[in-house]
């Protein structure tokens, strides 16, 4: 028996795990907390920062192990991040 393969996260789906971790827009999110494999991390994260229209409403940081999941990075296009923050305002192109 084979499994399906699992449908990469909209857009959607990034924002509404977003805010229900960070507990609300502009907060910086570890990477890891939205509980995917490092090459689906890089590879969703990596589309939507490529996307002007959605990439301007992401903030890619590297911050010191702080917390939970905080100490893994990725790879987002080229470059090391471990943590995210959404604009409220890409709400507005959903």
């Amino acid at each position: 028996m084979s499994v399906a393969p699992r449908q990469p996260m909209s857009l959607r789906d990034v924002i509404e795990k977003y805010t229900h971790l960070a507990g609300g827009f502009g907060r910086p999110l570890a990477l890891a907390a939205f509980g995917l494999s490092p090459d689906e991390t890089e590879r969703v994260f990596g589309i939507f920062d490529e996307d002007y229209h959605i990439s301007r409403f992401f903030h890619f940081s590297l911050q010191p192990a702080t917390g939970p999941h905080s100490s893994q990075s990725y790879r987002i296009n080229g470059y090391p991040q471990s943590h995210v923050s959404l604009d409220a305002e890409i709400q507005s192109i959903l």
